[in-house]
């Protein structure tokens, strides 16, 4: 076994590093538009460079393959040395970002396409990383591509110095590169760890004032769309398709390898690479081969699950998050200790191989069984006692697994609830927004993935952001948060959290890209308070809370119904003794509504609900109730808004702080933006008929959602459902940093 260090003299290194360059030289291709023709060689149509990643499939620049018309390429390699060029015609299957036009001069980030081929040929294929290219902090890389030398077509290969990263999220980091010219054409190419001897990146970019570019991580596929049903089959997914088809590929190659030419495996053996301090190159390809027998994960959901109950695994998930069975195969690697990394790898694979699986196919027991012997295998390098775990393991896992058949595979089924109802437990996405108060039309926001459990982990945070771009700004996070979350079949829910003045937000409405159907279609969308503490301890608009009522009476006397100064037999007291008496009359006044808002809730998911609309009668609108009289309402009560005026109404942001005040988690209204002034009864028919029923305000975020869909499909019967929006609140799941000390700044 070879441990970290290239074997024999220093020329063995130099044969490696040769052969390296000639394996990453045999599959870097030139992409042309759709009518070269025989012309093969004519720069005039020449558009530039990609690579082989798995048979029939071309990963590129998005910027390259739709520089020509359409989708539409033409692929030109060299099946083998010396054979000559050939060419057969792709398609683009996959570009992102989704919906991105050329832009003068540049290429939104990350700029990759993958390029699917018309026909199988005889071609070879790089070996991907499975870590993120971040990981490779500094030194040097490789890089291939075509270029235009002296009016002809010509490979070009050399080395860049890392120098650093450019962006600050997923989708906008690139790796900075330097100390050499990039010449048109080589965009698309490989960026090659030359010490590992595998493809970590696509170079993106060239420097417009000094040498050197940008490359794009492999990471970034991770982020290819994932489809929306059920998977059926491996196909169904373009990139657990492809990164299962490259996998395989290199296991086949490294089993019945040709003689006279060297694998990817091989050369790595001989640069001395050694995976997670662990794994040889050769056990690496034949765990990843059959790793990729497998059905793919469930969902990056389920597979985060996995290495998070992993005993010996303690570390933050990788951006963009692991999405195949080698992206959490590349997460152990940089965390593994060296004395347990080989027991964590066999772990992996053992949860693997028992995983709940999307859907079966003929040689998925096979594949099980060969995963297991080779896991078996590995394991003889470690004592007995990892040896009896890793098999009880495999058997406790096995008796817990959910069958899997036609119809009835894990991970399916309607998501019946919101945050805290039947669908709680599965994760949610959670996205807080904060008015700058200095700075009305501009908010700080962060997106949290929220665990079953609760607990919330934050994915990013940004300051400063116009209001009218926030769909914008928050599109890329809130893909990767729900990635992380769905499940199939289950979409998660999304939960946004804003002060009572920003509750009218249409977040349902906004579309994530271009292609993009609305939030509120996709999946549930519910709204949180997130000052509802502010409000009931001050009273807002001009209403005091019941705080105001007690401080402003001394706690003594009667209490007028908005909290008049005076009242029979009231007396204010000043001083510390006044204080000392509001502040201790606050905290009663918060226990108790609380506790009422918690008792709220607990009934609403437990009985059966009627709805009340508070603002409107027969047609006429009318204020919202005062909080006394609220809280005298039942506690299966939903309140209904008909007449919010989302553009500013002087009093609607009250009426919707009253509802916070007097202690409900649960209302409806809709944003009347675009209505009829006087034609509601539609609207109370609708919203009587939807919420009113014996199941219980669990159902609500799912009905809301199939209301939304149902309108967008044109169905006449949902039209009075416009502009439906729904708090849910829930008292039991405290939004981040709920009760944390403030400090002065």
């Amino acid at each position: 076994m070879m441990h970290g260090r290239a074997p024999g003299a220093p020329g063995a290194h130099d044969a490696a590093r040769r052969a390296l360059r000639g394996l990453v030289m045999a599959a870097t291709v030139r992409i042309h538009r759709p009518d070269a023709g025989y012309a093969l060689d004519e720069p005039g149509t020449f558009l530039g460079s990609g690579y082989f990643v798995a048979p029939s499939w071309v990963l590129t620049c998005a910027h390259v393959a739709r520089g020509g018309e359409g989708d539409e390429v033409v692929v030109v390699y060299e099946p083998a040395p010396g054979r000559g060029m050939s060419a057969v015609s792709g398609h683009v299957a996959a570009a992102l970002p989704e919906g991105a036009g050329p832009v003068p001069g540049s290429w939104p980030a990350p700029d990759l396409a993958l390029v699917r081929l018309s026909e199988p040929v005889d071609h070879e294929c790089v070996y991907l990383s499975e870590r993120p290219a971040a990981y490779f902090g500094e030194g040097k890389v490789l890089y291939a591509g075509w270029t235009v030398v002296d009016g002809r077509l010509s490979m070009l290969d050399g080395t860049l110095t890392v120098q650093g990263t450019i962006g600050g999220w997923t989708t906008d980091v690139q790796m900075r590169l330097g100390d050499n010219d990039l010449p048109d054409g080589v965009s698309g190419g490989p960026v090659i760890d030359p010490e590992r001897g595998e493809v970590i990146g696509v170079l993106k970019s060239r420097s417009d004032h000094a040498r050197g570019g940008t490359s794009t991580g492999l990471e970034q596929l991770r982020t290819l769309p994932a489809p929306s049903g059920e998977l059926k089959t491996e196909a169904d997914d373009l990139y657990q398709a492809v990164v299962h088809a490259h996998d395989r590929y290199h296991r086949d190659r490294q089993r019945h390898p040709d003689a006279r030419r060297h694998t990817w495996a091989d050369v790595q053996g001989q640069l001395g690479a050694r995976p997670g301090r662990t794994l040889s190159p050769d056990e690496r390809v034949q765990l990843l081969g059959r790793l990729a027998d497998l059905p793919p994960p469930a969902s990056t959901r389920s597979l985060l699950d996995i290495l998070d109950s992993l005993s010996d695994f303690e570390a933050p998930a990788p951006l963009p998050a692991p999405r195949g069975w080698r992206d959490g195969l590349g997460a152990l690697y940089e965390y593994a200790r060296d004395d347990g990394a080989l027991y964590l790898v066999l772990d992996y694979a053992v949860h693997a191989m028992t995983a709940d699986r999307p859907f079966l196919a003929s040689s998925t027991p096979a594949a099980e069984e060969a995963l297991w012997a080779g896991v078996r295998q590995a394991a003889q390098r470690l004592g007995p006692g990892r040896r009896t775990a890793l098999v009880e393991r495999r058997k406790a896992r096995l008796e817990a697994r959910r069958p899997t058949r036609a119809g009835d595979h894990p991970g399916t089924g309607s998501n019946a609830g919101g945050p805290g109802g039947a669908a709680a437990a599965q994760s949610s996405v959670l996205v807080e927004i904060v008015r700058r108060g200095w700075e009305p039309d501009r908010c700080d926001w962060s997106v949290f993935v929220v665990s079953a459990d609760g607990e919330a982990k934050r994915l990013e945070e940004v300051q400063r952001v116009p209001l009218a771009d926030l769909a914008t700004h928050l599109s890329a996070p809130l893909k990767e948060a729900f990635r992380q979350c769905d499940t199939p079949g289950r979409p998660a829910v999304l939960q946004v959290a804003t002060e009572h003045s920003l509750l009218s937000l249409d977040v349902d409405e906004w579309r994530l890209g271009p292609e993009e159907e609305r939030l509120g279609t996709q999946r549930p969308v519910v709204l949180r308070c997130s000052d509802r503490d502010q409000l009931t301890e001050n009273g807002e608009n001009g209403e005091n809370g019941e705080y105001g009522k007690y401080a402003e009476h001394g706690g003594q006397g009667g209490r007028g119904e908005h909290g008049e100064r005076g009242g029979a037999g009231g007396r204010r007291e000043s001083g510390a003794v006044g204080a000392q008496s509001a502040a201790a009359l606050n905290g009663d006044y918060r226990l108790d509504i609380d506790e009422e808002r918690r008792a709220r809730w607990r009934w609403l998911h437990a009985h059966p609900v009627t709805a009340a609309v508070l603002d409107c009668d027969d047609g006429l609108r009318k204020p919202v109730p005062p909080v006394e009289e609220l809280r005298g309402l039942s506690h299966g009560t939903v309140p209904v808004l008909c007449r919010l005026d989302t553009h500013g109404r002087e009093g609607d942001a009250e009426g919707l702080a009253r509802l916070v005040r007097g202690g409900f988690g649960v209302a409806l209204w809709r944003r009347r933006h675009g209505l009829p002034e006087a034609v509601c009864g539609e609207f109370h028919r609708g919203t009587l008929d939807q919420i009113a029923g014996p199941i219980g305000a669990h159902r609500l975020p799912e009905a809301v959602r199939d209301l939304r869909f149902k309108l967008r499909s044109g169905r006449p019967e949902t039209f009075w459902a416009h502009g439906i929006a729904l708090l849910y609140d829930d008292p039991h799941q405290p939004l981040p940093g709920t009760g944390d000390l403030l400090e002065a700044p």
